[in-house]
């Protein structure tokens, strides 16, 4: 199996060298720059790196610029940034994870804190990946249709009508990734009632998707499932996602909160608000969610 490499970008030698033990005995291959000029020529090479871990307060050019230039390469914009620094006041950690870092991550911390995000970045980096192809594969014959209703149980399904939904609307490769993370949370959190403290020490163990099948086997959840809808409308297409769970405090996840920076989940609402549709809405105690995708106009 060919190692992933990671880019470690960090202005201090001991930063470096302490993130490199850090990674001793790990199957990952390490490039390393101190600062983000050099960075930048590393990620223009033939090197993928699966992902970047990126100190913010750099001299030359800074982390939050190189961040800047990642997020608006069209070959780059994906890769997961990991940003590691010193500079944690609650402003800071906000502006950072809505230039598009992926965790951040404020010194010192452990080694374990550090693997497990790496972990979940790259998982999320994969799952991306299989949605951008499944997404490639359907057709768009959904933009024809007026209305629909679909109904899904695992994550298999909620992948595949993540892309397929996704083709009704005007940019697909955006709409993609929120439909799948709102499917995803109706499963998760919704019928089988995983709890945010409970995916987060899940994804630390690298046992969620073993604990998803685990609770789906249950009897008292083995006929749930997640139930969508959509409306095309003159100007802009509707979708209603319902789960069969007793709901949730969404409001707190609504936007990015630095509290939960360094938990190892906990974005996928705010982004796909952010990046995905156009309005996103939950209904009553939250086991409902209404999106709207505008349509677009030459």
């Amino acid at each position: 199996m060919t190692a992933q490499h990671l880019l470690i970008v960090d202005d201090e030698p001991f930063n470096l060298e302490i993130i490199q033990e850090y990674f001793e005995g790990s199957s990952f291959a390490l490039d390393t720059a101190t600062n983000g000029e050099d960075a930048w020529i590393l990620l223009q090479g033939s090197t993928r790196y699966a992902a970047v871990i990126l100190d913010r307060m750099m001299p030359i050019l800074d982390g939050m610029g190189l961040l800047k230039r990642i997020k608006e390469s069209p070959h780059l914009r994906y890769t997961p940034v990991i940003m590691q620094t010193a500079a944690g006041a609650p402003e800071q950690v906000k502006e950072g994870l809505a230039a598009g870092a992926y965790y951040y991550l404020v010194k010192p911390y452990e080694r374990e804190s550090l693997l497990t995000i790496v972990r979940s970045a790259l998982a999320d980096s994969e799952a991306r990946t299989a949605l951008q192809a499944q997404l490639a594969e359907n057709g768009t014959a959904l933009k024809l249709m007026a209305s629909g209703e679909f109904s899904l149980q695992s994550l298999d399904e909620a992948a595949a009508l993540a892309a397929f939904l996704a083709q009704a609307c005007p940019e697909p490769e955006r709409a993609v990734l929120g439909f799948s993370e709102l499917l995803v949370n109706a499963i998760e959190h919704g019928n089988l009632a995983i709890t945010y403290d409970e995916k987060s020490q899940l994804r630390r163990d690298d046992r969620w998707s073993e604990e998803i099948e685990r609770r789906q086997a249950l009897p008292e959840n083995r006929k749930k499932r997640v139930h969508i809808s959509f409306t095309r409308e003159a100007e802009q297409v509707l979708f209603q996602i319902r789960d069969e769970g007793v709901g949730f405090d969404w409001e707190r996840y609504l936007d990015f909160d630095p509290e939960r920076a360094f938990d190892p989940n906990g974005r996928g609402i705010a982004l796909a608000r952010m990046a995905s549709f156009n309005a996103l809405e939950y209904v009553g105690c939250g086991n409902s969610v209404v999106v709207t995708i505008k349509h677009q106009h030459g």
